[in-house]
């Protein structure tokens, strides 16, 4: 027993989010997993906001939407990772797919210390989150899922062709200025060696 007397199982959980490996039906040239994913779109989208806030008289809580995207994934250490086309191949697999993630956010909720709950509620159950910062975590997940397209396919993997393709459709859809800030200023430098990158500074 410790000192407190509470005994959780809750970081236990999350430290497994390593082991959850990320596009798991295509040939990678480079493994990826859930916990090194959440910390790029983490900062991708604190980027996000600021850029948001300083350029396009945002006022998010950039901390906010940082702290959201570190836990964007965290349900699919229950889950696993379900691939996009599968996830979305019917109407049917797409709601049974909802359903255990939801029922995936609550066993993760109640992991935690009872004082703890509420703190942990929006982080854990997004649709919670505001939707201010809920459009940021996604225009980074799919920023952070485009970047590692592309250097699949600078890996000469053409696995991620189409993946690319949809992703880059997706983004401009978004229609959010940040988003294209970044893409424009941040985006094209990430596929320089470290040669190329020495070269830019």
């Amino acid at each position: 027993m410790t000192a407190s007397g509470i005994v959780s199982s809750f970081y236990a959980y999350l430290s497994r989010l390593r082991w959850i490996k990320r596009w798991g039906l295509k040939r990678n040239a480079h493994a990826e997993n859930v916990m090194e994913h959440s910390w790029e779109v983490a900062v991708i989208a604190h980027t996000l906001a600021l850029i948001k806030n300083r350029y396009f008289g945002g006022d998010v809580d950039a901390n906010a939407v940082a702290a959201a995207a570190l836990y964007h994934d965290v349900t699919e250490v229950i889950t696993g990772d379900l691939p996009t086309p599968i996830k979305y191949h019917s109407p049917e697999i797409l709601g049974a797919y909802r359903r255990i993630e939801h029922q995936a956010e609550t066993e993760l909720l109640n992991l935690l210390p009872d004082a703890l709950r509420g703190d942990f509620q929006a982080l854990l159950c997004q649709a919670l989150l505001p939707e201010s910062q809920r459009q940021l975590v996604k225009a980074a997940d799919k920023i952070s899922a485009y970047l590692k397209c592309q250097a699949e396919l600078k890996a000469g993997n053409a696995e991620f062709e189409l993946a690319a393709a949809q992703l880059a459709v997706d983004i401009e859809a978004l229609q959010q200025p940040e988003v294209v800030f970044f893409m424009d200023v941040f985006a094209p430098s990430c596929g320089l060696t470290l040669d190329g990158l020495m070269q830019t500074r």
